[in-house]
């Protein structure tokens, strides 16, 4: 049986085909569609965890456990997941862990375009890189045997165009393994004595891997008749063969950690030319030239951002023009790279946007943090000053004030969603309250997990499946933290929330503000009629469109309300004076 399915819906498929029992992960694009495709399968545990770092311990106690687990999360989620995951190394599993990042190249929704293979070689863990669907799903159920067989967790490394392209899959039956008994082995403490026999044992396990790397159909050569050999994988693979298609020898890693040895070695042999096509870092580029290989690679193509074929072919051209002599690729082949830009924007009635008019209107430095909030830094509100990672508004807004003194105290904030607080804001905001900084942190509560596409977490009351689960009170929590002064407020109400923002910078003491107002975007949420435009008495100042909501609009110098995308918030009735815009 086929189906035509998503990278990340294909891995689903492998997990449960594998007899994987449990998943935790944490939202995070572009590997979220992993743990909900996942949770389609009753036979498979799904849920949604604080962070990652918190996921890959719940995946790995549960290997402990006896039975097969994963955790899926994106590239910059692995740095908050490294720390169990390099001691996990060490440790060794009882059953089979298997660990999924995804990174984003050009970054797409992405802070950063970190390489996530850098993690493998450091952790000493072995990596396998699908480039399509169907290997998506292979590779998954490989990565259980290979984790079971070498006794170490698995990395499948994702990219955005591997996980969100479809191409065919081949379904397969659930195999379902005997779960494995726990037994207690003092070793697996990892300290003194049994770390350092741990590190031996890794490095012998590392030696074993580039044998099987050396002998596994997971890299293989795709043999032609020509002088000149390119080795890839991933996405970049793809491309690759809609350049040249049969035209050039191919080397396709699928395991980029450890690379082979003796097949890079035997790939090599008899050939003029040797290419390597990869985004991002020079990985395996680097280990070629470490081996005495003489390569192109990041002399040829750039080390930021996605390729493409019409990138592939321009850089080659350019660079070594003399390889088309003998492969002449036709420009008919290629795929236009030129595609209208669509810029980011709060949606209609976002609950953020009053709160962010507000403080832009009051000049506060705004410390900002991961989500779809952070579309508060672009035009026209240009509120947010700057933002990190998960989690950095709260520390990082202490950090600045203790510099800052009162003149930052008085004038800055911190911004952060309910699902990123719960992620990694908790601890900030401890902080703040310990070390007695009189900052002000506003929780931008919308009740969902927003811009990974409305996944539940700890404040909403539901768990993955949507079931009832445990509800984080967060009023009670950031008291019990040290806070005194916890305010509620609507942001749809703009002269409360600017009243209540100028209060809680004005006093002497650290302080939260809750900003509550559910997701427009929410599935049943019902909304007020659309705002009614009164062109007679608009007279063009356009006050009305300094908060960006997409439904204003003005033309031939009046406002216009798109009735298909207003909600009726009424925030920007709050900023017409003269009454143009109403109920």
């Amino acid at each position: 049986m086929k189906e035509l399915m998503l990278g990340n819906k294909a891995i689903a498929r492998g997990l449960y085909e594998a007899g994987c029992s449990v998943v935790s992960s944490y939202p995070g694009t572009p590997s979220t569609e992993i743990t909900e495709e996942a949770a389609r399968y009753e036979e498979i545990y799904c849920e949604w965890a604080p962070n990652e770092k918190v996921a890959v311990e719940v995946s790995h106690g549960a290997s402990l456990g006896g039975v097969r687990a994963a955790s899926a999360m994106k590239h910059v989620g692995l740095n908050v997941a490294a720390d169990p995951v390099f001691t996990i190394s060490y440790q060794g599993l009882n059953a089979g862990l298997v660990i999924f990042v995804a990174d984003d190249p050009g970054m797409h929704s992405s802070q950063n375009e970190q390489d996530s293979r850098h993690y493998a070689i450091a952790a000493k863990v072995p990596m396998l890189e699908p480039s399509d669907s169907e290997e998506a799903r292979v590779y998954t159920k490989k990565a259980f045997e290979i984790s079971e067989k070498y006794n170490t967790p698995v990395f499948v490394r994702m990219c955005t165009r591997v996980a969100h392209s479809q191409s065919v899959v081949h379904l397969e039956e659930r195999n379902m393994p005997p779960k494995v008994p726990y037994v207690k082995d003092p070793t697996k403490v990892m300290m003194t004595k049994n770390s350092r026999d741990a590190h031996i044992r890794v490095e012998k396990r590392t030696l074993e891997l580039i044998e099987y790397a050396d002998t596994s159909d997971i890299n293989r050569i795709e043999k032609a008749d020509s002088k000149i050999g390119i080795i890839t994988s991933s996405t970049s693979y793809q491309y690759t063969k809609e350049v040249f298609g049969d035209k050039v020898n191919i080397l396709k890693l699928g395991m980029v950690y450890p690379l082979p040895d003796k097949l890079l070695m035997d790939f090599a042999k008899d050939l003029e030319t040797i290419i390597v096509i990869e985004e991002l870092d020079p990985i395996i580029e680097t280990y070629c030239r470490s081996k005495g290989l003489n390569v192109y690679g990041k002399d040829i193509f750039p080390v930021c951002g996605e390729f493409t074929q019409n990138l592939i072919k321009s850089c080659l051209k350019e660079k070594i023009p003399e390889l088309f002599s003998d492969v002449d690729i036709p420009d008919g082949n290629m795929i236009p790279d030129e595609i209208p830009m669509r810029p980011p924007v709060m949606c209609a009635g976002c609950p953020h946007r009053g709160v962010f008019y507000v403080l832009k209107k009051l000049d506060c430095m705004v410390y900002g943090d991961i989500g779809c909030y952070t579309l508060g830094a672009v035009a026209p509100l240009n509120a947010m000053d700057l933002n990190v990672c998960m989690g950095a508004s709260c520390s990082g807004l202490h950090g600045f004030n203790l510099a800052m003194k009162e003149e930052g105290e008085k004038k800055s904030v911190g911004v952060i969603g309910d699902s990123t607080f719960i992620h990694s804001g908790i601890t900030g905001i401890t902080d703040i309250s310990y070390n007695m900084t009189n900052s002000t942190v506003i929780i931008l509560d919308n009740s969902i997990t927003g811009m990974t596409g409305h996944q539940q977490n700890p404040t909403t009351g539901k768990n993955l499946r949507g079931e009832p689960a445990g509800k984080v009170d967060l009023e009670a929590l950031c008291r019990a933290l040290g806070y005194h002064r916890v305010t509620v407020i609507d942001p749809y109400d703009l002269a409360e929330t600017e009243r209540v923002i100028k209060e809680e910078l004005s006093v002497s003491e650290p302080s939260i503000i809750i900003s509550r107002r559910p997701c427009v975007m929410i599935k049943g949420t019902v909304h007020k009629p659309a705002i009614k435009a009164n062109k007679d008495k608009c007279v063009g100042c356009k006050q009305c469109m300094s908060i960006g909501c997409p439904a204003i609009s003005v033309t031939n110098g009046k406002v216009n309300i798109d009735t298909t995308l207003c909600v009726g918030c009424n925030v920007c009735t709050q900023m017409c004076k003269l009454g143009a815009l109403g109920e």
